[in-house]
């Protein structure tokens, strides 16, 4: 599937500034980036690595005064889907876990494992297996917790998210990987660009390892799961923030796009997934 993205965001600077922007998609066995360009709008110092053991690409941009400062991000990206029968799934326990997806069992920042554990046992406790776990807790959040813009802060947790009952996508994701790391399912934090999604944003979702492949589950229900551009992938938002500041700049406006460049796009939603018994990973 072939798809262009775009994100374009505009800032007042009201004095030195130092930007970490992860914007630029990321390149994976799966996932190519077939063109792409970042534009400022000011003669500033800018410059890219790679963080997360060279999993994520960050841009940073210092700026030294005030006024206007625009960066827009475009690119046209293919990417790769695999989808599994459910019944063919093999999960390991954490005694046999690869080693990769031994962080993605931990509390986090944003995700309280340890602080939900009781919770989770209650809830889904019962249920036999990870995917059984993942896709209980997700349908559980899609009904339980209501989205709500603007219901949350940068300072919102996955305990705060379950205690007020709404949130957005980023507080979907964090509470589905706390309950399913409290409950010994390797769970990671996606922040990525959505076909259809609307209204369109950045988007978030959650990932889970079972076997050697890590699945995606979408809490919200928003957009359809082969229409995700990766990101950035991490614990929780933390790692993966679309911008991190040092200074006092305020967000004037945001605009991201993803579209489709194929000529017919086939939705894969969660619910033609549980019609097949089916789940599906970004490769």
């Amino acid at each position: 599937m072939n798809f262009r993205v775009s994100s374009d965001l505009s800032y007042t600077l009201r004095g030195p500034s130092t930007f970490f922007f992860a914007i630029k998609c990321l390149a994976t066995g799966g996932q190519r980036i077939l063109n792409e360009n970042l534009y400022t709008s000011l003669e500033v110092p800018t410059d890219d690595f790679t963080a997360s053991v060279g999993m994520n690409r960050f841009t940073r941009i210092r700026t030294s005064g005030s006024g206007a400062m625009q960066v827009r991000y475009q690119a046209d990206v293919e990417t790769s889907t695999q989808i599994a029968d459910v019944a063919s799934l093999l999960a390991d326990d954490p005694g046999r876990l690869d080693p990769d997806a031994v962080p993605f069992l931990f509390p986090s920042r944003y995700c309280q494992s340890d602080r939900l554990r009781q919770q989770a046992l209650d809830l889904f406790g019962h249920l036999p297996d990870p995917y059984s776990i993942a896709s209980g807790v997700s349908d559980w959040i899609y009904e339980k917790v209501t989205y709500k813009s603007g219901s949350t802060n940068e300072q919102s947790s996955a305990v705060d998210t379950l205690e007020q009952r709404q949130g957005v996508c980023r507080d979907f994701a964090h509470l589905a990987i706390a309950m399913c790391r409290a409950l010994n399912v390797p769970a990671r934090y996606v922040s990525c660009y959505s076909h259809l999604l609307n209204p369109t944003d950045f988007h978030a979702v959650f990932e889970v390892f079972i076997g050697k492949l890590w699945y995606v589950f979408d809490p919200t229900r928003l957009a359809p799961l082969n229409g995700l551009v990766r990101v950035a992938t991490g614990r929780d938002a933390a790692d993966v923030s679309v911008c991190t500041i040092f200074g006092d700049p305020i967000l004037e406006r945001s605009e991201v796009i993803c579209n489709s460049l194929d000529g017919q796009f086939v939705p894969i939603t969660r619910d033609t997934l549980m019609a097949a018994n089916q789940v599906i990973a970004l490769l």
